[in-house]
């Protein structure tokens, strides 16, 4: 399958999961997640605030938050990511494509090399650590800033099980993960 074949097919598989299923396998992930090395050393996070369809990782923002690590979250800001800080549930607003976005201070490129977990959402992925995104190329290009700031953050996939499929397409700019989470 090309690009857009897989993302068709992965959001079909998605709908047949159905709501309840989907927040029933979204809190699995998140314990599997909270009881991973890789979680428990990070101090510097960042994740994503959730679509409807992804993986709800509100769970580790206020895991994270509550213990207070430095959480930082994505804001799209043109063809690029914008990280900042997140500082409570009060502190976001609708952004954009409905996403809620944090309000909080500008966590600047260099500073990236702070980053010691990427938590990553994606419409599909393979055990190798390849990622298809939902096309923009937003997190591919922080994917790679990130790894020349800090070659040793780990940058981890999160998905549903039916987002994983055999093989990625990739291409040349394409940053493979340190693991994928389902």
């Amino acid at each position: 399958m090309n690009k857009a074949e897989l993302r068709r097919y992965v959001r079909a598989q998605k709908k047949e999961q159905g709501t309840d299923r989907l927040a029933a396998m979204s809190r699995e992930i998140c314990e599997r997640v909270l009881a991973s090395a890789w979680w428990q050393e990070a101090s510097t996070l960042l994740l994503y605030y959730p679509l409807s369809d992804e993986v709800d990782v509100r769970p580790l923002i206020r895991d994270a938050f509550g213990q207070g690590r430095r959480v930082l979250l994505p804001v799209c800001k043109g063809d690029e990511l914008e990280l900042r800080l997140y500082e409570g549930e009060t502190s976001l607003a609708e952004g954009s494509f409905g996403i809620m976005e944090p309000q909080g201070s500008l966590f600047l490129p260099g500073s990236y090399g702070e980053i010691e977990l990427a938590v990553i959402p994606g419409m599909a992925f393979d055990r190798a650590g390849h990622r298809l995104g939902r096309g923009k190329g937003y997190y591919d290009r922080f994917l790679s800033a990130l790894k020349k700031a800090c070659p040793n953050a780990k940058a981890v996939g999160i998905c549903l099980p039916c987002q994983i499929v055999d093989s990625v397409p990739t291409d040349t700019f394409d940053v493979i993960l340190d693991g994928v989470c389902f």
